[in-house]
């Protein structure tokens, strides 16, 4: 189906290169950087269980969740407060994200990293330490910043150090840290809502000093991309670093092609700006329409409010904590799916297979509550062996998505932009993400209270345009060198309008006549 598909494997060149350990190494390091998104990820809607940090800080809430023991399960947890202090990190995180584009591209991608690293230790500390609602806030919002940074860094440092046979799998272990750092979160929480005296949410929130930490000295003993010290002028050590990372010495032909890219984007002084040029219109709309699609899967939904979620089903706060642990394990494992595969059966299978697993789910959990909770919200008794259909179709829900549209929403558009628009790009990649986060989160509460259990029925019907949109606009991209990514979309039946020849001389204008050669720099 050449008409949709895009373009094969192989159509492109062939840099030199093996996976070093030099490279494993740096990659694991550097995609650490997921961890910390991941651990809030997890701790926030466990916290928010917790009965004494509810009493403490929410009392409004709490004080609604003790009244209403029999009563509308749908909205017990309906508070906008509550709501802000999951939400407020992703405001900030959108805002940090912009700063750091330049960062990135000015100062390098290591050094976003490090701030992001710092902000996001100074957020926990006073979270740990947090006795009223501002100061959680406040330590909310300097996590967010960290999470800005780190996001905006980490999967452009993956793609351009990775090797891009294993670009795919290696940019996946950003992915697949956010899932760790989601499970340590569950299994924190788990533990720590025995702790006697309740104080254990002080633990789970302040223990996001440990992954903090991982980035921050990961960041100070990583070395940066080849990538961004030609961009800054390096180029001897650039050469250095990159037969070093390759592990040959014939490095040329990828060096004259960095060497290019670089060139042309010195060329460019507003990128932004530059972002709205017609040859860039497949980039801008992949960079808003990904990360907006990968929100309205509905996953943070579950992920965030998944013990929330459970013990408004009817489990209690242990077993819906328990029951997150068990999501939680199963998004990891999926993840690892994920890694195996990306560079074998490539990004659009993974992402047309992950969407209809979704889509059935959605679906079925949609009756599942549908039938039980009805329209007033009240169940009355909930038989076991329902409440273990409805976890099993979450988990089967939660695999489809984390070796679908989790990895691959950061993988795809970090490794489709030039390097002349893709600071910028990554941060409206990143922007549109954490806006959409803040959205749905800040919004879900009160929609599961009005649209009960229609709420799966919206993200499904979200689920299903995504999966028309990659099935008809999103060609493939396995396989193929991120300096060459141009004649992707040149031979694409529909981007091909929109890109001519002359604007990818580098990215292949030479490829289109079916040979290897580069002209010189």
């Amino acid at each position: 189906m050449p008409a949709v598909g895009g373009i094969g494997p192989g159509t492109g060149k062939e840099y030199p290169g093996n996976l070093t350990p030099f490279v494993m190494v740096t990659c694991i390091v550097a995609a650490m950087g997921g961890l910390i998104f991941g651990y809030d990820i997890g701790i926030s809607g466990g916290v928010t269980t917790m009965t004494p940090f509810l009493k403490k800080f929410f009392r409004s809430v709490w004080e609604k969740k003790e009244a209403d023991k029999s009563n509308n399960q749908y909205c017990q947890y309906d508070s906008q407060t509550l709501t802000m202090f999951t939400s407020s990190l992703y405001l900030a995180a959108l805002l940090s994200s912009i700063v750091a584009s330049t960062v990135t591209r000015k100062l390098g991608r290591k050094l976003s990293m490090l701030f992001g690293g710092l902000l996001f230790f100074a957020g926990a500390l006073i979270n740990g330490f947090a006795k009223a609602v501002w100061m959680l806030i406040v330590g909310r919002i300097l996590l967010g910043f960290g999470i800005g940074f780190a996001n905006q860094s980490v999967p452009l440092y993956l793609s351009e150090m990775a090797p891009y046979r294993f670009r795919g799998a290696l940019n996946i272990g950003f992915q697949l840290s956010i899932t760790v750092g989601i499970l340590i979160a569950n299994v924190l929480n788990y533990f720590f809502a025995k702790i006697k005296g309740g104080w254990g949410w002080r633990l789970s929130l302040g223990g996001a000093m440990v992954p903090a930490l991982i980035i921050t000295v990961g960041s100070l003993v990583l070395p940066d991309t080849p990538n961004s010290m030609i961009e800054r002028g390096q180029t001897e050590e650039a050469k250095a670093k990159l037969k070093r990372i390759r592990g040959v010495d014939n490095v040329d032909e990828e060096f004259r092609d960095l060497a290019a890219a670089s060139e042309t984007s010195k060329l460019i002084e507003h990128p932004w700006r530059n972002l709205l040029q017609r040859k860039y219109r497949p980039h801008l709309t992949m960079a808003i329409l990904i990360p907006f699609f990968q929100q309205l899967t509905g996953i943070n939904v579950i992920m965030f409010y998944a013990p929330v979620l459970f013990s408004t089903i009817g489990f209690k706060d242990d077993s819906a904590l328990m029951s997150a642990v068990i999501t939680g394990v199963v998004n990891v494992g999926a993840t690892v799916v994920s890694i195996y595969g990306v560079d074998k059966w490539g990004r659009r299978f993974l992402f047309l297979e992950g969407g209809v697993q979704m889509l059935i789910c959605q679906a079925v959990v949609a009756a599942c509550i549908g039938a039980k909770f009805g329209i007033n919200g009240n169940p009355g008794e909930l038989p076991k062996w329902y409440a273990i259909v409805v976890v099993l179709f979450i988990c089967i829900y939660v695999a489809g998505f984390a070796w679908s549209w989790g990895p691959l929403g950061w993988l795809v558009p970090s490794e489709i932009f030039p390097l002349e628009i893709r600071s910028a790009a990554q941060s409206i990649n990143v922007s549109v993400n954490m806006l959409f986060t803040f959205t749905v989160a800040q919004v879900f509460l009160t929609m599961l209270c009005h649209l009960k259990f229609g709420l799966f029925l919206f993200f499904a019907f979200f689920v299903l345009i995504m999966s028309i949109f990659v099935y008809y606009f999103l060609p493939e991209t396995k396989s193929i060198p991120i300096e060459e990514m141009g004649q992707v979309w040149k031979s694409h039946w529909y981007w091909s309008r929109f890109v001519e020849d002359l604007d990818y001389p580098n990215g292949g204008m030479e490829m289109g006549k079916g040979g290897h050669g580069v002209k010189d720099v």
